[in-house]
């Protein structure tokens, strides 16, 4: 294996302020990586609207003195931005959402992710951009489209920036497997939609936040590979979403049929899913639209744009994880 190449760092070296913006499952998993590094030294910093409670979460677990207080902001709010990225090296931009009006995808993922960008580079922080596979400022889907525009936004703005496109993440917290585990526990089947023949290639969250910590403490060498860059991340295998829904029932050692129903029929759930509060059912229009597409990572040898993100960890640390090597872990 070519051996790993950071930047050198010494115990008086002073600590870097990192400011992951959006404190979600992706964002805790970064925290803990970076306050863990033997790379450099980080100090951690968590903000969206309430970041206290994934706070509450992490400072038990994480080094004493590397997570810092947190920090509200509105990435709607060009003021509580600069006031908290003041002193940051890096900033992680995990902004966006997975139900709402076009309008409030809009402000969250387009123009959100705009203000991250121009109040990182007001303080001259390295950014590091979460967008998603499939990214398309053409695209009908709110979601999808805001994705590409803020992507473009994020490029113009801040152009060294490095733009993380993941395919579905997995980990002990997520929301996707661990949620069809519970549905198994309730429905007498699990379903599809459209034969579930979309293709989906799982990365592990461990690997994404590793994959955030070459960059954080990137080389000269490393530099020049991922800034300015997009990294489409996937895990070393690709399922269909029937494979995928397999899976859980493999893992949980539960035996339940695997249900195809029409995209109609999925279209209407989602037409009157979508307006009840956020729970374990909730499917809308736009994420039924979405299944008709594959998630998974394109060839990109040969790019001038992208870094692939396999090659990347298998350079500087190890290769991405399989599913296979983590769901047994936790999913019930």
């Amino acid at each position: 294996m070519t051996p790993i190449r950071f930047a050198s760092t010494s115990p008086s070296l002073m600590a870097e302020k990192v400011v992951i913006c959006g404190a979600g499952f992706i964002g805790k998993q970064i925290a803990r990586t970076l306050t863990r590094s033997q790379k450099l030294n980080f100090c951690v910093q968590l903000s969206s609207r309430h970041p206290q409670k994934s706070y509450d979460q992490l400072k038990e677990s994480i080094p004493c003195g590397t997570l810092l207080s947190p920090v509200s902001v509105d990435v709607r709010d060009m003021s509580s931005l600069a006031a908290a990225f003041e002193k940051s090296s890096l900033v992680i931009s995990l902004i966006g959402i997975m139900h709402g009006s076009p309008k409030d995808f809009e402000d969250i993922q387009w123009r959100g992710a705009s203000n991250v960008a121009k109040a990182a580079q007001s303080v001259g922080a390295k950014l590091v951009h979460f967008s998603s596979i499939g990214a398309d400022p053409s695209s009908s889907i709110p979601y999808t489209r805001t994705k590409g525009l803020g992507e473009i936004s994020v490029l113009e703005h801040c152009p060294s920036a490095t733009v993380i496109r993941p395919s579905l993440v997995f980990g002990p917290e997520d929301d996707f497997f661990n949620r069809f585990s519970r549905l198994s526990q309730l429905l007498p089947f699990l379903p599809v939609f459209g034969g579930g023949t979309s293709r989906f290639q799982p990365v592990y969250v461990e690997d994404l936040a590793r994959a955030v910590e070459i960059i954080a403490t990137a080389d000269t060498q490393v530099k020049k590979e991922v800034y300015g860059k997009i990294i489409e991340a996937g895990g070393p295998d690709v399922f269909t979403y029937r494979e995928l829904m397999s899976l859980v029932l493999k893992y949980n050692g539960r035996h339940r049929p695997i249900v195809s129903l029409p995209f109609f029929v999925g279209q209407v759930q989602g037409f009157f899913l979508e307006k009840l509060p956020f729970n374990m059912f909730t499917v809308t229009r736009a994420q039924i639209e979405q299944l008709k597409s594959d998630n998974v990572v394109q060839d990109v040898e040969g790019s001038l744009n992208f870094v692939s993100f396999e090659k990347l960890l298998r350079t500087y640390c190890e290769p991405p994880r399989s599913v296979h090597d983590v769901l047994p872990g936790y999913l019930r």
